[in-house]
Protein backbone atom coordinates (compact mmCIF):
# COMPACT_ATOMS: atom_id res chain seq x y z
CA UNK A 1 0.00 0.00 0.00
CA UNK A 2 1.22 3.70 -0.78
CA UNK A 3 0.30 6.89 0.34
CA UNK A 4 -0.73 9.77 -1.53
CA UNK A 5 -0.59 13.67 -0.48
CA UNK A 6 -4.28 15.45 0.39
CA UNK A 7 -3.01 18.20 -1.76
CA UNK A 8 -1.12 16.48 -4.71
CA UNK A 9 -2.33 12.60 -5.76
CA UNK A 10 1.18 12.10 -7.76
CA UNK A 11 2.58 11.69 -4.64
CA UNK A 12 3.50 7.95 -3.43
CA UNK A 13 4.92 6.86 -0.55
CA UNK A 14 5.61 4.25 1.54
CA UNK A 15 3.99 3.65 5.05
CA UNK A 16 7.44 4.17 6.38
CA UNK A 17 8.20 7.42 4.84
CA UNK A 18 4.96 8.23 5.27
CA UNK A 19 5.10 8.17 9.39
CA UNK A 20 8.76 9.61 8.82
CA UNK A 21 8.07 12.52 7.07
CA UNK A 22 4.61 13.08 9.36
CA UNK A 23 3.37 15.55 6.35
CA UNK A 24 3.68 16.14 2.85
CA UNK A 25 6.35 18.39 1.46
CA UNK A 26 3.36 20.16 -0.35
CA UNK A 27 1.86 20.57 2.99
CA UNK A 28 -0.61 17.77 2.69
CA UNK A 29 -1.60 15.14 4.41
CA UNK A 30 -0.67 11.29 3.34
CA UNK A 31 -3.57 8.96 2.82
CA UNK A 32 -3.73 5.38 1.96
CA UNK A 33 -4.68 4.61 -1.84
CA UNK A 34 -6.60 1.93 -0.75
CA UNK A 35 -8.42 0.57 2.49
CA UNK A 36 -8.53 -2.81 3.76
CA UNK A 37 -11.13 -5.07 4.00
CA UNK A 38 -12.34 -6.96 7.19
CA UNK A 39 -15.32 -9.38 6.46
CA UNK A 40 -17.43 -10.54 9.05
CA UNK A 41 -15.27 -13.99 9.39
CA UNK A 42 -12.50 -11.61 10.16
CA UNK A 43 -14.08 -9.82 12.91
CA UNK A 44 -15.72 -13.25 14.75
CA UNK A 45 -11.93 -14.47 14.84
CA UNK A 46 -10.58 -11.33 15.72
CA UNK A 47 -12.86 -10.90 18.31
CA UNK A 48 -11.45 -13.97 20.66
CA UNK A 49 -8.61 -12.34 20.71
CA UNK A 50 -6.64 -10.12 22.34
CA UNK A 51 -6.65 -6.11 22.46
CA UNK A 52 -2.61 -6.87 21.48
CA UNK A 53 -3.55 -9.12 18.12
CA UNK A 54 -6.85 -6.93 16.53
CA UNK A 55 -4.48 -3.71 16.62
CA UNK A 56 -1.53 -5.51 14.94
CA UNK A 57 -4.29 -7.18 12.38
CA UNK A 58 -5.41 -3.63 11.84
CA UNK A 59 -2.00 -1.99 11.67
CA UNK A 60 -1.37 -5.03 9.08
CA UNK A 61 -4.04 -4.01 6.39
CA UNK A 62 -2.50 -0.30 6.25
CA UNK A 63 1.13 -0.39 6.99
CA UNK A 64 2.50 -3.39 4.37
CA UNK A 65 5.94 -2.69 4.64
CA UNK A 66 6.24 -3.56 8.35
CA UNK A 67 6.02 -7.31 9.01
CA UNK A 68 3.58 -8.87 10.87
CA UNK A 69 6.39 -9.80 13.81
CA UNK A 70 7.76 -6.16 13.67
CA UNK A 71 3.48 -4.61 14.22
CA UNK A 72 2.84 -7.39 16.68
CA UNK A 73 6.17 -6.61 18.40
CA UNK A 74 4.98 -2.89 18.58
CA UNK A 75 1.71 -3.48 20.25
CA UNK A 76 3.12 -5.50 22.90
CA UNK A 77 5.53 -2.75 23.57
CA UNK A 78 2.95 -0.23 23.88
CA UNK A 79 -0.27 -1.71 25.41
CA UNK A 80 1.27 -3.42 28.77
CA UNK A 81 -0.82 -4.35 32.09
CA UNK A 82 2.02 -2.08 33.86
CA UNK A 83 1.03 1.26 31.16
CA UNK A 84 -3.00 0.20 31.03
CA UNK A 85 -5.00 -0.06 34.39
CA UNK A 86 -7.28 -2.90 32.55
CA UNK A 87 -6.31 -6.09 30.60
CA UNK A 88 -8.92 -5.13 27.96
CA UNK A 89 -7.02 -1.82 27.19
CA UNK A 90 -9.98 0.46 25.80
CA UNK A 91 -13.02 -1.61 27.86
CA UNK A 92 -16.84 -0.68 26.96
CA UNK A 93 -18.89 -0.08 29.83
CA UNK A 94 -23.07 -0.53 29.34
CA UNK A 95 -25.09 2.49 30.53
CA UNK A 96 -27.78 1.62 29.89
CA UNK A 97 -29.71 -0.87 26.81
CA UNK A 98 -28.08 -0.08 23.35
CA UNK A 99 -26.01 2.85 24.75
CA UNK A 100 -22.30 2.10 25.62
CA UNK A 101 -19.04 4.01 26.37
CA UNK A 102 -15.99 3.32 25.35
CA UNK A 103 -13.71 4.00 27.83
CA UNK A 104 -9.78 5.24 26.22
CA UNK A 105 -8.61 6.78 28.93
CA UNK A 106 -6.90 4.27 30.77
CA UNK A 107 -3.66 4.38 29.76
CA UNK A 108 -0.36 6.55 31.34
CA UNK A 109 -1.82 9.72 30.96
CA UNK A 110 -5.69 9.37 31.29
CA UNK A 111 -6.59 10.22 27.69
CA UNK A 112 -7.52 8.59 24.51
CA UNK A 113 -4.28 9.98 22.61
CA UNK A 114 -2.52 6.85 24.86
CA UNK A 115 -3.79 4.69 22.26
CA UNK A 116 -1.84 6.06 19.50
CA UNK A 117 0.85 7.32 21.15
CA UNK A 118 2.26 4.90 23.35
CA UNK A 119 2.42 2.78 19.71
CA UNK A 120 3.96 5.82 17.54
CA UNK A 121 7.17 5.99 18.89
CA UNK A 122 7.66 1.78 18.30
CA UNK A 123 6.34 2.75 14.78
CA UNK A 124 8.38 5.83 14.16
CA UNK A 125 11.61 3.39 14.90
CA UNK A 126 10.83 0.85 12.99
CA UNK A 127 10.26 3.81 9.89
CA UNK A 128 13.39 5.55 10.66
CA UNK A 129 15.25 1.97 10.05
CA UNK A 130 13.27 1.04 6.70
CA UNK A 131 14.20 4.75 5.34
CA UNK A 132 17.22 4.63 5.87
CA UNK A 133 17.23 7.41 8.79
CA UNK A 134 18.55 5.21 11.89
CA UNK A 135 21.53 7.42 12.32
CA UNK A 136 19.26 10.49 12.61
CA UNK A 137 17.59 12.05 15.02
CA UNK A 138 13.81 12.91 14.64
CA UNK A 139 12.70 16.30 16.16
CA UNK A 140 9.12 15.74 16.99
CA UNK A 141 6.78 18.62 16.91
CA UNK A 142 3.43 18.77 18.74
CA UNK A 143 1.11 21.14 19.15
CA UNK A 144 -2.08 20.34 21.66
CA UNK A 145 -5.30 21.60 22.89
CA UNK A 146 -4.71 19.37 26.38
CA UNK A 147 -4.20 15.82 25.64
CA UNK A 148 -1.81 15.46 22.93
CA UNK A 149 0.96 16.99 24.59
CA UNK A 150 1.02 14.80 27.71
CA UNK A 151 0.49 11.82 26.16
CA UNK A 152 3.26 12.86 23.26
CA UNK A 153 5.68 13.50 25.83
CA UNK A 154 5.25 10.80 27.66
CA UNK A 155 5.22 8.16 24.94
CA UNK A 156 8.58 9.64 23.28
CA UNK A 157 10.22 9.93 26.58
CA UNK A 158 14.06 9.41 26.64
CA UNK A 159 12.90 7.21 23.58
CA UNK A 160 16.79 6.53 21.67
CA UNK A 161 16.61 8.68 18.35
CA UNK A 162 14.09 11.21 18.91
CA UNK A 163 13.89 14.51 20.60
CA UNK A 164 10.03 16.26 21.27
CA UNK A 165 9.08 19.64 21.88
CA UNK A 166 5.27 20.42 22.57
CA UNK A 167 3.65 23.71 22.81
CA UNK A 168 0.30 24.60 24.17
CA UNK A 169 -2.12 27.40 24.72
CA UNK A 170 -1.14 29.34 28.14
CA UNK A 171 -4.47 29.96 29.58
CA UNK A 172 -6.34 26.90 26.59
CA UNK A 173 -5.37 23.80 28.84
CA UNK A 174 -6.83 22.34 32.15
CA UNK A 175 -4.60 23.11 35.50
CA UNK A 176 -4.08 19.49 35.40
CA UNK A 177 -2.85 18.99 31.86
CA UNK A 178 -0.68 21.58 32.39
CA UNK A 179 0.82 20.42 35.77
CA UNK A 180 1.52 17.19 33.48
CA UNK A 181 3.21 18.86 30.98
CA UNK A 182 5.45 20.92 33.24
CA UNK A 183 6.60 18.27 35.45
CA UNK A 184 7.50 16.14 32.29
CA UNK A 185 10.58 13.68 32.73
CA UNK A 186 12.32 13.04 30.31
CA UNK A 187 15.86 13.84 29.01
CA UNK A 188 14.64 14.47 25.09
CA UNK A 189 12.05 16.77 25.98
CA UNK A 190 10.86 20.52 25.68
CA UNK A 191 7.87 21.80 26.51
CA UNK A 192 6.66 26.00 25.95
CA UNK A 193 3.41 27.66 26.25
CA UNK A 194 2.75 30.01 23.85
CA UNK A 195 0.21 33.21 23.98
CA UNK A 196 -2.51 32.14 21.94
CA UNK A 197 -5.08 29.19 21.31
CA UNK A 198 -4.50 25.86 19.98
CA UNK A 199 -4.81 26.92 16.44
CA UNK A 200 -2.24 29.48 16.85
CA UNK A 201 0.07 27.17 18.28
CA UNK A 202 -1.01 24.52 14.99
CA UNK A 203 -0.68 27.23 12.67
CA UNK A 204 3.04 27.66 14.15
CA UNK A 205 3.77 24.04 13.74
CA UNK A 206 2.62 23.65 10.18
CA UNK A 207 5.02 26.84 9.52
CA UNK A 208 7.98 25.23 11.03
CA UNK A 209 7.32 22.12 8.90
CA UNK A 210 7.05 24.35 5.44
CA UNK A 211 10.36 26.39 6.91
CA UNK A 212 13.29 25.47 4.91
CA UNK A 213 15.51 27.23 6.18
CA UNK A 214 14.52 25.08 9.98
CA UNK A 215 14.99 22.10 8.06
CA UNK A 216 18.22 22.96 6.57
CA UNK A 217 19.81 24.03 9.88
CA UNK A 218 17.96 20.84 11.62
CA UNK A 219 19.55 18.80 8.50
CA UNK A 220 23.09 19.90 9.22
CA UNK A 221 22.45 18.60 13.08
CA UNK A 222 21.64 15.33 11.74
CA UNK A 223 17.73 16.25 12.30
CA UNK A 224 14.51 16.07 10.63
CA UNK A 225 11.32 17.29 11.71
CA UNK A 226 8.23 14.87 11.99
CA UNK A 227 5.02 15.18 14.42
CA UNK A 228 3.18 13.21 16.53
CA UNK A 229 -0.10 15.14 16.30
CA UNK A 230 -2.77 13.42 14.15
CA UNK A 231 -1.77 14.88 10.65
CA UNK A 232 1.02 11.80 11.08
CA UNK A 233 -0.76 8.59 9.67
CA UNK A 234 1.33 6.88 11.93
CA UNK A 235 -0.92 8.72 15.06
CA UNK A 236 -4.15 8.09 13.38
CA UNK A 237 -3.88 4.52 12.30
CA UNK A 238 -3.94 3.15 15.61
CA UNK A 239 -7.37 4.71 16.14
CA UNK A 240 -8.96 2.97 13.81
CA UNK A 241 -7.63 -0.03 15.76
CA UNK A 242 -9.62 0.60 18.71
CA UNK A 243 -13.00 0.85 16.90
CA UNK A 244 -12.50 -2.42 15.05
CA UNK A 245 -11.38 -3.89 18.66
CA UNK A 246 -14.62 -2.03 20.17
CA UNK A 247 -16.72 -3.89 17.57
CA UNK A 248 -14.96 -7.05 18.56
CA UNK A 249 -15.67 -6.79 21.92
CA UNK A 250 -19.67 -6.29 21.63
CA UNK A 251 -20.10 -9.38 19.89
CA UNK A 252 -17.46 -11.10 22.20
CA UNK A 253 -19.97 -9.89 24.95
CA UNK A 254 -22.89 -11.04 23.37
CA UNK A 255 -23.98 -7.56 22.98
CA UNK A 256 -24.50 -7.18 18.88
CA UNK A 257 -24.83 -10.55 16.14
CA UNK A 258 -21.65 -10.13 14.07
CA UNK A 259 -23.09 -7.99 11.10
CA UNK A 260 -25.33 -5.45 12.89
CA UNK A 261 -24.94 -1.99 12.47
CA UNK A 262 -23.88 0.60 15.39
CA UNK A 263 -23.63 3.99 15.44
CA UNK A 264 -20.50 6.07 16.83
CA UNK A 265 -20.45 9.27 18.93
CA UNK A 266 -17.24 11.35 19.02
CA UNK A 267 -16.29 14.35 21.15
CA UNK A 268 -13.63 16.04 18.58
CA UNK A 269 -12.01 19.66 17.57
CA UNK A 270 -9.68 18.38 15.30
CA UNK A 271 -11.27 15.38 13.81
CA UNK A 272 -8.70 12.87 13.93
CA UNK A 273 -10.85 10.49 16.55
CA UNK A 274 -14.20 10.46 14.54
CA UNK A 275 -12.02 10.82 10.97
CA UNK A 276 -10.55 6.91 12.52
CA UNK A 277 -14.21 5.97 12.85
CA UNK A 278 -15.29 6.87 9.48
CA UNK A 279 -12.01 4.82 8.47
CA UNK A 280 -12.83 1.78 10.52
CA UNK A 281 -16.51 2.53 8.38
CA UNK A 282 -14.42 2.13 5.30
CA UNK A 283 -13.05 -1.20 6.57
CA UNK A 284 -15.64 -2.90 6.87
CA UNK A 285 -16.89 -2.26 10.22
CA UNK A 286 -20.84 -2.13 10.53
CA UNK A 287 -21.42 1.68 11.30
CA UNK A 288 -24.43 3.30 10.45
CA UNK A 289 -24.41 7.10 11.53
CA UNK A 290 -21.12 8.87 12.91
CA UNK A 291 -22.71 11.34 14.93
CA UNK A 292 -19.59 14.34 15.52
CA UNK A 293 -20.39 16.72 19.19
CA UNK A 294 -18.78 19.97 19.18
CA UNK A 295 -18.96 22.58 22.28
CA UNK A 296 -19.68 26.32 21.92
CA UNK A 297 -16.69 26.07 19.14
CA UNK A 298 -19.01 24.46 16.48
CA UNK A 299 -17.89 25.32 13.44
CA UNK A 300 -17.96 21.38 12.32
CA UNK A 301 -21.60 21.09 13.50
CA UNK A 302 -21.97 24.03 11.29
CA UNK A 303 -20.10 22.15 8.38
CA UNK A 304 -21.72 18.60 9.00
CA UNK A 305 -24.65 20.29 8.08
CA UNK A 306 -24.26 23.41 5.29
CA UNK A 307 -21.02 21.96 3.80
CA UNK A 308 -19.64 25.84 4.99
CA UNK A 309 -16.17 25.78 6.82
CA UNK A 310 -15.64 28.93 8.50
CA UNK A 311 -13.67 30.01 10.84
CA UNK A 312 -14.28 33.54 10.82
CA UNK A 313 -16.30 33.14 14.32
CA UNK A 314 -15.36 33.82 18.35
CA UNK A 315 -13.39 31.62 19.88
CA UNK A 316 -14.78 29.99 23.69
CA UNK A 317 -12.33 28.67 26.06
CA UNK A 318 -14.62 25.69 27.54
CA UNK A 319 -14.61 23.55 30.17
CA UNK A 320 -13.88 20.61 27.18
CA UNK A 321 -10.56 22.35 26.47
CA UNK A 322 -9.44 19.59 24.03
CA UNK A 323 -12.31 20.45 22.10
CA UNK A 324 -11.54 24.65 21.75
CA UNK A 325 -10.27 24.18 17.99
CA UNK A 326 -11.62 25.99 15.03
CA UNK A 327 -9.01 24.47 12.25
CA UNK A 328 -10.03 21.25 11.82
CA UNK A 329 -6.84 19.62 10.55
CA UNK A 330 -7.93 15.95 10.04
CA UNK A 331 -11.02 17.17 7.80
CA UNK A 332 -8.51 17.60 5.12
CA UNK A 333 -8.55 13.51 4.62
CA UNK A 334 -12.52 13.14 4.89
CA UNK A 335 -12.84 16.11 1.82
CA UNK A 336 -10.59 14.57 -0.35
CA UNK A 337 -12.21 10.64 0.07
CA UNK A 338 -15.68 12.48 -0.45
CA UNK A 339 -14.82 14.25 -3.40
CA UNK A 340 -13.25 11.30 -4.77
CA UNK A 341 -9.15 12.12 -4.47
CA UNK A 342 -9.49 15.29 -6.15
CA UNK A 343 -6.49 17.10 -5.04
CA UNK A 344 -7.52 19.98 -7.39
CA UNK A 345 -10.85 21.01 -5.15
CA UNK A 346 -8.82 20.03 -2.23
CA UNK A 347 -6.15 22.54 -2.50
CA UNK A 348 -8.28 24.95 -3.56
CA UNK A 349 -10.67 24.35 -0.53
CA UNK A 350 -7.51 25.10 1.62
CA UNK A 351 -6.46 28.02 0.12
CA UNK A 352 -9.61 29.68 0.57
CA UNK A 353 -9.50 28.47 4.01
CA UNK A 354 -6.43 30.21 4.40
CA UNK A 355 -7.11 33.42 2.74
CA UNK A 356 -10.42 33.75 3.72
CA UNK A 357 -11.09 31.42 6.85
CA UNK A 358 -14.01 30.11 5.22
CA UNK A 359 -14.45 27.51 1.85
CA UNK A 360 -18.14 25.62 1.12
CA UNK A 361 -17.94 21.70 -0.52
CA UNK A 362 -19.58 21.56 -3.67
CA UNK A 363 -23.30 19.65 -3.84
CA UNK A 364 -21.84 15.90 -4.17
CA UNK A 365 -19.47 16.31 -1.40
CA UNK A 366 -22.13 17.39 0.80
CA UNK A 367 -24.64 14.51 -0.19
CA UNK A 368 -21.82 12.29 0.47
CA UNK A 369 -21.13 14.13 4.13
CA UNK A 370 -25.23 13.83 4.95
CA UNK A 371 -25.09 9.86 4.29
CA UNK A 372 -22.79 9.07 6.50
CA UNK A 373 -22.47 12.10 9.35
CA UNK A 374 -24.91 13.74 11.79
CA UNK A 375 -23.65 16.83 13.78
CA UNK A 376 -24.44 18.84 17.29
CA UNK A 377 -23.12 20.72 19.44
CA UNK A 378 -23.79 21.95 23.57
CA UNK A 379 -22.81 25.01 25.49
CA UNK A 380 -20.72 24.44 28.94
CA UNK A 381 -24.11 24.57 30.67
CA UNK A 382 -25.54 21.49 28.83
CA UNK A 383 -22.33 20.15 29.29
CA UNK A 384 -22.40 20.47 33.15
CA UNK A 385 -26.02 19.32 33.42
CA UNK A 386 -24.94 16.11 31.31
CA UNK A 387 -22.29 15.08 33.89
CA UNK A 388 -24.82 15.90 36.95
CA UNK A 389 -27.42 13.80 34.94
CA UNK A 390 -24.72 11.03 34.57
CA UNK A 391 -24.23 11.01 38.46
CA UNK A 392 -27.86 10.77 39.59
CA UNK A 393 -29.31 8.51 37.30
CA UNK A 394 -26.10 6.11 37.07
CA UNK A 395 -23.73 7.40 40.00
CA UNK A 396 -21.37 7.38 36.85
CA UNK A 397 -18.63 10.14 36.78
CA UNK A 398 -17.68 11.10 33.36
CA UNK A 399 -15.32 14.44 31.77
CA UNK A 400 -16.83 17.12 30.03
CA UNK A 401 -15.76 15.53 26.46
CA UNK A 402 -17.55 12.38 26.98
CA UNK A 403 -20.42 14.48 28.55
CA UNK A 404 -20.49 16.87 25.28
CA UNK A 405 -21.00 13.53 23.46
CA UNK A 406 -23.44 12.19 25.65
CA UNK A 407 -25.68 15.37 25.09
CA UNK A 408 -25.24 15.61 21.76
CA UNK A 409 -26.31 11.74 21.48
CA UNK A 410 -29.65 12.77 23.39
CA UNK A 411 -30.05 15.57 21.12
CA UNK A 412 -29.77 13.34 18.24
CA UNK A 413 -31.94 10.42 19.82
CA UNK A 414 -35.07 12.73 20.40
CA UNK A 415 -34.89 14.15 16.67
CA UNK A 416 -34.37 10.95 14.73
CA UNK A 417 -35.82 8.36 17.39
CA UNK A 418 -33.03 6.19 16.29
CA UNK A 419 -33.13 3.37 19.07
CA UNK A 420 -29.38 1.91 16.96
CA UNK A 421 -27.13 0.70 19.39
CA UNK A 422 -24.64 3.11 19.72
CA UNK A 423 -20.86 3.54 20.93
CA UNK A 424 -20.10 6.88 22.23
CA UNK A 425 -16.35 7.48 22.31
CA UNK A 426 -14.94 8.62 26.60
CA UNK A 427 -12.32 10.42 25.78
CA UNK A 428 -10.49 11.35 29.30
CA UNK A 429 -10.59 10.58 32.98
CA UNK A 430 -12.65 12.89 34.42
CA UNK A 431 -9.71 13.31 37.47
CA UNK A 432 -8.20 15.85 34.81
CA UNK A 433 -10.57 18.25 35.08
CA UNK A 434 -11.70 17.28 38.43
CA UNK A 435 -12.68 21.17 39.42
CA UNK A 436 -15.38 21.77 36.23
CA UNK A 437 -16.83 17.58 36.99
CA UNK A 438 -17.43 18.44 41.13
CA UNK A 439 -18.80 21.88 40.23
CA UNK A 440 -21.24 20.01 37.97
CA UNK A 441 -22.07 17.74 40.18
CA UNK A 442 -22.53 19.57 43.53
CA UNK A 443 -23.88 22.88 41.78
CA UNK A 444 -21.45 25.18 43.42
CA UNK A 445 -17.62 25.96 42.57
CA UNK A 446 -15.57 23.32 43.93
CA UNK A 447 -12.72 24.24 46.70
CA UNK A 448 -9.03 23.73 47.49
CA UNK A 449 -6.41 22.66 45.42
CA UNK A 450 -6.17 20.85 42.72
CA UNK A 451 -5.06 17.30 43.87
CA UNK A 452 -7.38 18.46 47.29
CA UNK A 453 -10.45 17.85 44.16
CA UNK A 454 -8.98 14.81 43.09
CA UNK A 455 -9.17 13.38 45.98
CA UNK A 456 -12.66 14.33 46.88
CA UNK A 457 -13.99 13.11 43.40
CA UNK A 458 -12.78 9.83 43.96
CA UNK A 459 -14.63 9.33 47.15
CA UNK A 460 -17.98 11.02 45.63
CA UNK A 461 -17.53 8.92 42.61
CA UNK A 462 -15.66 5.34 44.87
CA UNK A 463 -13.43 5.08 42.30
CA UNK A 464 -9.58 5.38 42.90
CA UNK A 465 -7.75 8.60 41.92
CA UNK A 466 -5.59 7.45 38.89
CA UNK A 467 -1.90 7.57 40.97
CA UNK A 468 -0.32 9.20 37.98
CA UNK A 469 -1.75 12.47 38.76
CA UNK A 470 -1.43 12.12 42.50
CA UNK A 471 2.09 11.60 41.94
CA UNK A 472 2.66 15.30 39.93
CA UNK A 473 2.13 16.71 43.16
CA UNK A 474 6.08 15.78 44.09
CA UNK A 475 7.60 16.29 40.74
CA UNK A 476 9.56 19.50 39.96
CA UNK A 477 8.15 22.09 37.88
CA UNK A 478 10.24 21.83 34.99
CA UNK A 479 9.14 24.10 31.89
CA UNK A 480 7.65 27.59 32.41
CA UNK A 481 8.82 29.03 29.28
CA UNK A 482 6.16 31.00 27.24
CA UNK A 483 6.51 32.86 23.94
CA UNK A 484 4.90 34.43 21.00
CA UNK A 485 3.71 32.13 18.19
CA UNK A 486 5.91 34.25 16.07
CA UNK A 487 8.95 33.06 18.43
CA UNK A 488 7.52 29.66 18.13
CA UNK A 489 10.88 28.74 15.57
CA UNK A 490 13.36 29.96 17.64
CA UNK A 491 12.36 28.10 20.62
CA UNK A 492 12.50 24.81 18.31
CA UNK A 493 16.27 25.52 17.12
CA UNK A 494 17.47 26.65 20.43
CA UNK A 495 16.09 23.69 22.03
CA UNK A 496 17.83 21.11 19.59
CA UNK A 497 21.00 23.03 19.67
Amino acid sequence: MYYKSTRNSAVGVTASQAIAMGISQDGGLFVPDSMPWFSYDDLRELANESYVKRAAVVLGGFLTDFTAQELEDCCATAYTREKFETDSIAPIYMLENNLYLLELWHGPTCAFKDLALQLLPQLLSHAMAKTGAQEKTAAVLVATSGDTGKAALEGFRDSAGSRIIVFYPEQGVSRIQKLQMQTQEGDNVSVCAIRGNFDDAQRGVKAIFADDAVKDTLARRGMFLSSANSINWGRLVPQIAYYVSCYCDLIKNGRIACGEHINVVVPTGNFGNILAAYYAKKCGIPINRLICASNANNVLTEFIKTGIYSRNRPFYTTISPSMDILISSNLERLLFDLSGCDDEKLRGWMTSLAADGRYEVDAPVKERLREHFSAGFCSDDGTRATIKSLYERYNYICDPHTAVALNVYEQYRSLTGDGTKTVVASTASPFKFASDVLEAVKGTPAQGDDFAMVNELAALSMLNAPRQLLQIREKPLRFTENCEVGQMKDFVLQSLA
